[in-house]
């Protein structure tokens, strides 16, 4: 086995992840919490805030992608792939929730400071549950990309959101105890929320896109490229070509639809053994790819993309 053959990780499944991430979010609610407490900082307590999304979130997003992970049946002959953006959706509308409640607190704090407490305690404790987060974040981005999961990355998103978010409270906490500018605090859990709250538009906006059959990844629409190109060319000058390529992606799923033009004479055997070796070609080099092909001789064209003819005058 080559040294360079990355190390099989089995339990680092977008499911385990995501139970991983319910714990840790209850960690963090219990360490930022009690910072919150023992500090009485408004920014503290909008971290604490975020960190109940996380839990949602996390809960939301290990049904979807239980679900995600059914086979296909009768009622969903396409699979049910596309549950993972109702968890991206949700959660970014769980976020905007979120922002908009730390804009309230914060916006009465800023024009009515309040002394702080135990500042060295609440540093201390916000760290230690960015730190959790941080380290999950890392490793749910990384299976992430290995599982082609929004889910799973909408989720580490917000965990690196959170972890951004304890940055800034803690730049505004140690800011206003060095200075004695007790607004400080709640500026910075204004900035904090302006941010979240950018970070869920972007969540829904990505999961409506989703939602709407987004076409596949332009390095997906490469490769798919590529391969097929590779068989055009294996071919006598005009034997082969292929037109109306598309592709979409439902969750960790990608799909591509085509027609395979060849000549009239060809058998229909070796059409048909051709248009195998095409669509096994191109889900060894897209993992999780579903190819349909269809047969057409060279010299016929599909119109289905055609707009029907508009009734002439006097017909129905």
């Amino acid at each position: 086995m080559s040294s360079n053959a990355p190390f099989p990780r089995p339990w680092l499944t977008p499911a385990n992840l995501l139970r991983a991430s319910v714990g840790v979010a209850l960690l963090t609610i219990t360490l930022k919490t009690l910072a919150w407490y023992v500090t009485g900082s408004v920014g503290l307590l909008s971290d604490a805030m975020e960190s109940f999304v996380n839990l949602a979130s996390a809960v939301f997003a290990l049904a979807m992608v239980t679900v995600a992970q059914l086979p296909a049946d009768d009622n969903h002959p396409y699979g049910h792939h596309k549950a993972e953006y109702f968890s991206s959706g949700f959660e970014g509308l769980l976020i905007v929730g979120v922002a908009g409640g730390i804009l309230w607190a914060a916006g009465h704090r800023l024009f009515d400071p309040q002394p702080l407490e135990q500042v060295g305690w609440g540093l201390g404790l916000s760290v230690l549950s960015s730190a959790f987060n941080g380290l999950l974040a890392w490793a749910m981005f990384r299976a992430a990309r290995e599982h082609r999961s929004i889910a799973l990355e909408a989720d580490a998103r917000h965990l690196v959101t959170d972890v951004w978010t304890s940055a800034g409270v803690l730049v505004g906490l140690v800011g206003a105890a060095l200075t004695g500018w007790l607004w400080l605090d709640a500026a910075a859990a204004i900035l904090v929320a302006l941010n979240i709250l950018k970070e869920g538009l972007e969540l829904v906006w990505r999961s409506t896109q989703g939602l709407m059959d987004e076409a596949a990844e332009p390095e997906v629409q490469a490769t798919i490229e590529a391969t097929l190109q590779g068989f055009v060319q294996g071919q006598p000058p005009g034997a082969l070509r292929f037109d109306h390529v598309s592709t979409r992606r439902a969750g960790q799923r990608r799909f591509v639809d085509m027609h395979m033009h060849m000549p009239a004479d060809w058998t229909l055997h070796h059409a048909a053994e051709l248009r195998g070796q095409v669509e096994r070609a191109l889900m060894a080099a897209v993992p999780g790819l579903r190819a349909t092909i269809e047969l057409l001789p060279t010299d016929v064209e599909a119109h289905f993309d055609d707009l029907p003819d508009e009734p002439k005058d006097g017909m129905k």
